[in-house]
């Protein structure tokens, strides 16, 4: 509370919001309208003025969330002499990134703002569809900082600093379970965000959901599982779908819920570290597929041969309550080692 009362009591510079002691974001962050050039390059101009006419002896990074492609951001402020440094606004279609960067930018981040002998000020910017991961960044450094107790009470908090519908616009999922699972992840770690856990390779043998979402309209689904990230069997370590071939959709089956029985979906892939694991159903014509969950971990804190995920732990849609219960489980299975395919 003590962190809410000083910063409604100080203003910031116009069109940022103060998160935390010298880290500001940029308030276009929190809207869906898109600025013509000459309008963006007068609302960056008017900032940067601002912030050296009230912070004269600080100097200015500014952190970029965005896709592929040229940054609008990075070109402007370069003009003014600020140094910008861009990350990715998603990780294989889930709005994270992987552990490593994720811990790259915190360390930037503090080593920044604890240069000794100066008050250098930390800007935080995304471009369009980067609101959902940075976010979550926003409530990374809050919690590495210990500015902030609490990872749910802290990621809610900096959702709230955008209008509730901006992230049900841009993500088709509620990415807060897994953005809560990278949360606890950061906090598990020692102040050097460092984890003593070899990088050993996990089989990924299947996926058991405890009942049958109701994905069809009639009370069943033809689930698939589909798995994204680095194959450690393969010389190609681009991130990239790593089920293997045998789990087409055309060998897909269909379950009901009358049934009342668990489904066990085999998957077989070899994985490491940052892990998107997506469950799938596919329409009675085998063509078209529909997400039914989601969910990203890394295998380097997984001390068991099951990953237990309760309903509330999964990345759903945000109307999905419809398809499943409050008591839907889905485990998934590995081995502690890697035999090839």
């Amino acid at each position: 509370m003590a962190l809410l009362r000083r910063l409604f009591y100080r203003k910031p510079p116009d069109r940022l919001l103060e998160i935390a002691d010298r880290v500001y974001v940029f308030d276009c962050c929190f809207s869906t309208k898109t600025m013509e050039p000459f309008e963006y390059k007068n609302y960056l101009g008017n900032i940067v003025l601002q912030l050296r006419e009230q912070f004269v002896d600080s100097s200015l990074m500014v952190f970029n969330f965005k896709d592929e492609g040229k940054s609008l951001v990075s070109g402007m402020l370069s003009l003014y002499g600020i140094t910008v440094k861009d990350y990715p606004c998603q990780y294989l279609g889930c709005p994270l990134l992987p552990l490593d960067m994720v811990l790259h930018f915190l360390r930037v981040s503090e080593r920044w703002l604890m240069l000794e002998g100066q008050q250098n000020l930390l800007l935080m910017h995304c471009e369009k569809g980067g609101w959902p991961v940075l976010a979550f960044m926003l409530a990374g450094l809050l919690l590495y900082r210990k500015q902030y107790n609490g990872e749910e009470r802290t990621l809610v908090m900096v959702y709230k600093q955008a209008p509730k519908e901006l992230l049900q616009m841009l993500t088709t999922l509620n990415p807060q379970p897994s953005h809560l699972r990278y949360l606890r992840y950061i906090c598990r770690m020692d102040s050097k965000l460092e984890w003593h856990t070899q990088r050993i390779p996990f089989s990924l043998d299947c996926v058991i959901l405890s009942e049958v979402p109701n994905f069809d309209g009639v009370g069943g689904c033809r689930p698939i599982v589909r798995v994204y990230g680095q194959d450690f069997l393969m010389v190609d370590k681009n991130y990239k779908v790593i089920t293997p071939p045998s789990h087409a959709r055309t060998q897909a089956n269909h379950y009901k819920q009358a049934d009342n029985v668990p489904v066990k979906l085999n998957v077989g892939s070899c994985v490491q570290g940052d892990v998107v694991l997506e469950c799938l159903h596919v329409d009675d014509s085998l063509e078209d597929e529909r997400l039914m969950f989601r969910v990203m971990f890394n295998t380097c804190f997984i001390r068991s041969h099951i990953l237990l995920l309760n309903f509330e732990d999964i990345d759903i849609s945000w109307d999905a309550e419809q398809w499943f219960t409050k008591n839907f489980k889905a485990e998934v299975g590995y081995n502690f080692s890697c035999v090839p395919r």
